[in-house]
């Protein structure tokens, strides 16, 4: 390809709502350009990375015994209605109305298209397992679209579905696809890993994500540098970190703490570690009557140490709290505990109250906690003396660095990363809900056990650009760059024998099946190899006269320091090594 042919359009400065440095550099390189909030055009150097991604994914995709077809992007609202997600899913799904009244959905997923599809065409156990997939246009109306393609509104993804006979079947498929999903990333030549996760609104049994490692990520992966334990912050075991609870060895007494809401404030007032603080934190279940009004609230009080934090997604997986929750308005607060948060505590409430604490403070001795008077806090607490054994224990923190691990071969370590990949056991969640059936042996009918797995492919691109540039640009693995190479031929508009030999060797490379970009639009130097940095196109070949007359070719890496000096004669060999060809 030559670039006067091409579109290159890179900019000098980025916009000023670019925020992070994946978004900063796609505006920069010519990769993206804005629509709208959360909406971009994906231009040609964008899309042929795109188209990059996409053709790995299919390749191995397919490898694994996937079969690709296309859903639509609008989708009936019925199918929708049948497996209760039209309005559980909540306001990012966009919901439309056409010419007649109907209610449509512009899709973020597919499950309940492949569902109905399967239970239409998928009769027999003989027909299982099936995997069918597709590459396709997902929107999600994010309250605030940011960060460029790492957030936006419209993108797209790829999304797999496993149907199978039983659990045992589906498992098998869930790992064929997890072996798939670590070959693609393994190609993309990203440094990512597979986490265990969280099942979150898709639902189902079990879910691993796959992290792109990269400081700027979202997400915190806790994972253990001695073995292969590894789990999204949300899922993530926190063992106890008292191995039994000690004797009583304190009197319990209510201290002033005046102006001192806080654990810290607390600790320091007192002179005392913070770890041996609890901190209290409120959440209220509703009970709804038979006309949709709240007849019951309960309230919760989940304890966690002074030095941890809450994690919500399993503090809604305990028992009682299952079925959602929220936090607790002041109002509620303080007629409970008679107090504002802040001193807030276990002992002595006005009303009665659950507790759920953590495994670590299940265990603590001598603990400070709030006297639910404002400006005290007790000192030397201790279960089953001076208040009740909690109504419930259970894993309800953060994990922290140094924590040990799960597994008991270490201690945990945090690093952030970009979630690009998920792969589920559904289980049937929506083939029950959507009566998606087969018949078995005998004739009889069973519901199908389902799986999905999705891979952000545009996202990819943002994640891939987090976690490789410099102060020039984009640095990208040499499977996902719009061009592998670029030959960026110096003053071939005076020198005839630069022109020949940059067209050439252009024509030799791409005989052999290597993208490479011709540069031949006249620019200087310092222009030509700033555009191309700032692209990111790993490999470059620089020709001019003084090097022919001195019979050698300039070949760099893109993260290479220094250029090498190739003979001419060479140069053909020495690139088809270095790239593989």
């Amino acid at each position: 390809m030559k670039a006067s042919q091409f579109f290159v359009a890179t900019l000098k400065e980025a916009p000023a709502d670019a925020e992070v440095v994946s978004h900063r550099l796609m505006v920069r390189a010519g990769l993206i350009k804005r629509l709208s909030a959360g909406i971009y055009s994906y231009m040609p150097m964008g899309l042929r990375v795109i188209r990059k991604v996409e053709a790995i994914i299919r390749e191995e995709m397919n490898a694994a015994g996937a079969v690709e077809l296309l859903m639509p992007v609008v989708q009936p609202a019925e199918l929708w209605q049948e497996s209760g997600r039209f309005q559980a899913y909540g306001p990012e799904l966009l919901r439309v109305k056409d010419r007649h009244q109907r209610d449509f959905v512009i899709q973020p997923t597919s499950e309940e298209v492949i569902t109905d599809i399967a239970r239409q065409e998928l009769r027999s156990y003989r027909q299982l397992p099936k995997n069918l997939y597709h590459i396709q246009t997902k929107f999600r109306d994010e309250r605030r679209p940011r960060f460029g393609l790492m957030r936006g509104r419209e993108f797209t993804m790829k999304d797999a579905y496993s149907f199978d006979r039983d659990k045992s079947s589906a498992l098998k498929s869930y790992q064929v696809m997890f072996d798939a999903y670590r070959r693609i990333f393994d190609r993309f030549g990203l440094r990512y890993r597979a986490v265990a996760a969280d099942t979150g609104a898709i639902g189902g049994d079990a879910s691993h994500e796959f992290q792109v490692i990269a400081d700027t990520g979202e997400d915190a992966l806790v994972y253990c540098p001695d073995s292969d334990y590894a789990a999204n912050v949300e899922l993530a075991e926190c063992v106890p970190l008292l191995a039994a609870r000690s004797p009583a060895a304190a009197a319990c007494a209510k201290t002033p703490t005046p102006g001192k809401s806080t654990c810290e404030d607390v600790a320091a007032l007192l002179n005392v570690p913070l770890a041996t603080t609890v901190k209290s934190l409120v959440l209220a279940t509703d009970e709804l009557g038979d006309d949709g009004r709240v007849s019951m609230t309960t309230i919760w009080l989940c304890l966690v140490r002074g030095d941890h934090s809450l994690n919500e997604v399993k503090a809604g997986k305990v028992p009682g709290l299952l079925g959602g929750f929220r936090f607790a308005t002041v109002q509620e607060i303080e007629s409970h505990f008679g107090t504002k948060p802040g001193y807030l505590g276990p002992i002595g409430t006005t009303k009665p109250i659950k507790v759920v604490a953590d495994r670590t403070v299940a265990r603590m001795s001598d603990f400070i906690c709030g006297a639910n008077d404002e400006g005290y806090h007790f000192t030397g607490v201790n279960w089953g003396r001076d208040l009740p054994e909690p109504d419930v224990v259970a894993d309800i923190r953060n994990a922290q660095a140094g924590d040990p691990s799960p597994d008991g071969r270490g201690v945990l370590a945090i690093q952030r990363g970009i979630e690009v990949g998920h792969v589920f056991y559904l289980g049937t969640k929506y083939s029950k809900a959507m009566n998606a059936t087969y018949l078995d042996e005998a004739g009889k009918p069973q519901v199908m056990e389902m799986g999905c797995y999705g891979i952000g492919v545009t996202r990819i691109l943002g994640a891939a650009i987090e976690q490789g540039h410099d102060e020039r640009g984009i640095v990208w693995p040499d499977a996902m760059a719009p061009f592998r190479i670029v030959v960026c031929p110096i003053g071939m508009d005076r020198s005839e024998a630069v022109r020949s030999l940059a067209q050439s060797l252009h024509d030799q490379l791409q005989a052999i099946g290597v993208d490479v970009m011709l540069d031949d639009r006249g620019e200087r130097p310092g222009v030509m190899f700033a555009d191309w940095e700032l692209i990111g196109i790993p490999h470059r070949v620089v020709l001019s006269d003084r090097g022919l007359k001195e019979g050698l070719v300039e070949v760099q890496g893109r993260a290479d320091a220094q250029a090498t000096k190739v003979p001419l004669s060479e140069i053909l060999p020495h690139l088809r090594q270095r790239l593989g060809v």
